[in-house]
């Protein structure tokens, strides 16, 4: 639980420079040129998330159940991710209304697929790695919203991109959760 509990502090505290060290991050962008931030800030982000991995992977195989999540909660964890991947893709087909009516759609993605995570998980590992996910969330789509509210910035969006970045949701949803997930996390989130 150590590692992923670590993991966690270096992920999420990388990825809330800009909500908490605004200033501090600024200072570092000058000192090390756009570049070299992003060097530092995938670093440290690649080695969260390797911590994260081992960590909750360690806690996997020997979990502190804190409640037996029904099943239909699977059921309602699914379609929570299926928005997730469709905001997800949002995120970076241009010109498209979910963008526009969103302003930071993968930061949302993050909200849902988190909370579908906690509806449907009843570990301790699980509440940390989501919980602490969904928190995070929450605080950054607020301070990036209030960050593009201050700045005065819009976003606009047309109709045909819009009908693509469902498609794509749709069928990398798909993907994922009839192959992916299984191949990749171990889990069946439908049972084959």
């Amino acid at each position: 639980m150590t590692l992923l509990l670590i993991g966690l502090i270096v992920f999420l505290g990388a990825h809330s420079t800009r909500i908490f060290a605004e200033g501090w991050r600024g200072s570092m962008v000058a000192k090390l040129g756009a570049n070299g931030w992003k060097a530092l800030y995938s670093l440290v982000s690649i080695a969260g998330l390797a911590l994260i991995v081992i960590g909750y992977g360690a806690a996997r195989a020997d979990p502190v159940w804190l409640w037996s999540p029904p099943v239909w909660t699977r059921h309602a964890a699914s379609l929570l991710t299926l928005g997730a991947f469709i905001l997800l893709v949002a995120a970076y087909v241009p010109s498209n209304r979910i963008k526009a009516a969103v302003g930071h759609p993968m930061v949302a993605g993050v909200k849902l697929w988190a909370f579908a995570h906690l509806l449907s998980n009843g570990t301790l590992a699980d509440v940390l790695l989501f919980g602490s996910f969904l928190a995070w969330a929450i605080a950054d789509f607020i301070a990036a919203r209030r960050r593009d509210r201050l700045a005065g910035v819009t976003y606009s969006g047309g109709t045909i991109p819009t009908v693509v970045t469902v498609l794509l949701g749709v069928v990398l949803w798909a993907a994922f959760a009839f192959w992916l997930h299984r191949l990749l996390i171990g889990v069946a989130p439908f049972g084959r």
